[in-house]
């Protein structure tokens, strides 16, 4: 039999130990056929590697046998012995979209009475406010809370979303009646932030941010993700199914 061409690590080859990744070979490693004794690429060589490490999740494995197979296709010209591994003996793994929970108008009037029922009027305030925001616009919850003062512009009636995803920014006009409510928000976001600073004799610095937490620094997107399962929970809003449990993303749908 013919001894196995010595061109195994080039760039793109994955007969490097199991610690190379696809276009990358170590070459102060034993290549993986020497290191087996094997005179020629099998499937099951094929298989064996794929499958290393032995705790590697099924999309892993099914990338770097699909990368043994590209490799095997070339070296069949060098060695006609070579076994071509078939398509879909490691199946890739479908892609998992979450399926959204679709509100119903009933479900978001439950949410915002949820979120009323906060323990501090500020926080009731804030979250009634980003949650309804979110229903009407269809803007993602870390857009909300990225919105500074400047981004509402009560008097146009523009949202200025800046660095969205993509990097991308973009301006939403909005509904006299959210204008109210933007300007109802922050007028007893500011109000209470006065009478804070009163208490304490002393004015603390002005958050930029148009959304503010109780202590009257910018909203964390966490904290928001912490809260909203439980408003879920209070609004008696049950999953229909493993993948739709509602999610403050969904209120976009």
């Amino acid at each position: 039999m013919a001894p196995l061409p010595r061109t195994t690590c080039s760039p793109g080859g994955p007969w490097a130990t199991s610690s190379s990744t696809r276009g990358r070979c170590s070459h102060s490693s034993p290549h993986y056929l020497d290191a087996v004794g094997a005179e020629h690429l099998t499937i099951e060589h094929a298989l064996h590697w794929a499958k290393q490490p032995s705790q590697a999740a099924p999309a892993w494995r099914a990338v770097r046998l699909s990368t043994v197979r590209v490799f095997a296709r070339y070296l069949t010209a060098l060695d006609p012995a070579t076994e071509i591994p078939p398509p879909g003996l490691i199946p890739a793994p479908s892609s998992h979209r979450i399926v959204p929970y679709i509100y119903t108008e009933h479900d978001i009037t439950r949410l915002l009475t949820a979120a009323g029922r906060l323990h501090s009027a500020h926080r009731a305030d804030t979250y009634q406010t980003l949650i309804g925001l979110v229903a009407v616009t269809g803007m993602r919850a870390g857009e909300t809370v990225r919105l500074d003062r400047d981004d509402v512009d009560l008097e146009q009636g523009l949202l200025t979303i800046r660095n969205s995803k993509y990097g991308k920014s973009r301006q939403i006009p909005v509904h006299p009646s959210t204008v109210d409510a933007l300007a109802d928000y922050a007028r007893r976001r500011d109000a209470r932030r006065h009478r804070r600073d009163g208490r304490a004799h002393h004015h603390a610095p002005s958050a930029t941010s148009f959304f503010t937490s109780t202590t009257g620094t910018r909203l964390l997107r966490d904290n928001v993700s912490t809260v909203f399962p439980c408003l879920v929970r209070d609004a008696g809003l049950a999953s229909s199914g493993p993948d739709r449990s509602p999610r403050l993303h969904d209120v976009r749908h």
